[in-house]
């Protein structure tokens, strides 16, 4: 198997690494290519994946091609590519609103085609990632990307209409996550904590948390109520969090996403 990688930008690069740190194929086996020739030779020269010199070269020489560009680009590079894209070849996209659909009228509808949404944790081996195939894709295809986004994370099949609202709740969900894991450590630097050890203990119990709910697969308000005592610590900071409408303010965000990716893709 022979992975493509057609733009190396944050995204690309993340799963590039962690592709490679995973041992799903090794380096050899992974081509790229970038307009950025520093990128290219920078990641070929740590990584010791393989430099193309265009983007025919990559599906010429690769199973799957991953397109790892800006959604902008992507007609302009699918127009580039388009002849050289054998029925075989499975061409794997992760722009946000880039329909499947979109993407068939440029190659052709007989093409194997494959919708995903990772997420920056992709880096450290802890991506999430979204998924739809459309309909040349078979299941052995199926299990073989899914093994391909787990080497990065985990991945979870999805009507390609639930893309937007996934944008809402994972794609975009580090910026919150990294927003609220500063505002904690920002109010324990107000009470005296030194900010390096804030950020250790608020980031170290936010990883602890998910791992709770994913490994117990209790309830979230369950495993609230049992770190909330009456008359406690706990339930005076819940209270100046509701009295902030801090729930509501959350699922308002996800559905600002989730109608700004609509937006982008040009759907009501």
């Amino acid at each position: 198997m022979r992975i493509g990688f057609i733009g190396t930008g944050n995204m690309g690069s993340g799963i590039i690494k962690g592709i490679i740190n995973s041992n799903f194929v090794s380096a050899q086996n992974i081509n790229i290519f970038d307009l950025d020739k520093v990128k290219v030779e920078n990641l070929a020269k740590e990584y010791g994946v393989l430099a193309l010199s265009s983007e025919n070269e990559v599906i010429k020489n690769s199973n799957i091609i991953i397109l790892a560009v800006k959604p902008h680009i992507y007609p302009v590079v699918l127009e580039k590519v388009k002849n050289e894209i054998s029925k075989d070849t499975i061409i794997l996209t992760i722009a946000a609103g880039f329909s499947l659909e979109r993407v068939e009228k440029i190659i052709g509808d007989d093409k194997k085609i494959i919708r995903t949404m990772p997420n920056t944790p992709a880096q450290v081996l802890e991506g999430m990632t979204a998924v739809s195939f459309n309909k040349n894709v078979n299941q052995e295809e199926k299990e073989i990307i899914f093994k391909l986004l787990n080497s990065f994370g985990k991945s979870v099949e999805i009507e390609e209409k639930l893309m937007h609202a996934y944008t809402g709740i994972s794609g975009s969900l580090p910026a919150y996550v990294y927003m609220f894991i500063e505002a904690l450590a920002d109010g324990g630097v107000l009470e005296g904590m030194p900010r390096d050890k804030a950020y250790k203990i608020v980031a170290q119990t936010v990883l602890g948390s998910a791992k709770m709910l994913l490994d117990t697969k209790k309830h979230p308000g369950q495993l609230k109520d049992e770190v909330t005592s009456p008359g406690g610590t706990t339930i005076e900071a819940i209270k100046v969090l509701e009295n902030g409408n801090f729930r509501g303010n959350i699922i308002d965000a996800v559905v600002a996403c989730t109608e700004k990716s609509k937006k982008l893709a040009g759907e009501k």
